[in-house]
């Protein structure tokens, strides 16, 4: 078993309840992990062994720039893409982080995290 990683996908969109949001738009940052066996794709090297992490940046691009108001809902869309179109995937974290979020303070982001096992 092995782990692919996508570390600080930035993005902007439009997520939030707010309408300011909405307009005005913020920035993103995503982590995204998954689990999935390595092992006949390093003695291979051959892509089509593995899960390409083209493939799962432009999903989580995809699916991160279409509205919403919550960011647990493009969690949730990163996730059910991921395993739709990647049957090899036994494990997926992704969080997600809202920079400079409307909520009247000081505060550098907000994050939710949504991690999904194969059943």
């Amino acid at each position: 078993m092995g782990k692919i990683r996508l570390k600080n996908v930035k993005l902007y969109s439009n997520h939030g309840c707010l309408d300011q949001e909405e307009l005005i738009g913020s920035d993103y940052v995503l982590q995204l992990e998954v689990s999935v066996d390595l092992n006949k794709s390093s003695k291979s090297d051959n892509l089509n062994d593995t899960v390409d992490y083209v493939a799962l940046n432009s999903i989580i691009k995809e699916e991160a720039l279409k509205r919403s108001k919550l960011l647990e809902a493009v969690a949730k869309r990163i996730i059910d893409r991921i395993f739709n179109e990647h049957a090899s995937v036994k494990k997926a974290k992704v969080e997600i982080s809202k920079i400079n979020p409307p909520i009247g303070g000081d505060v550098e982001a907000v994050s939710i995290i949504l991690k999904r096992k194969e059943t």
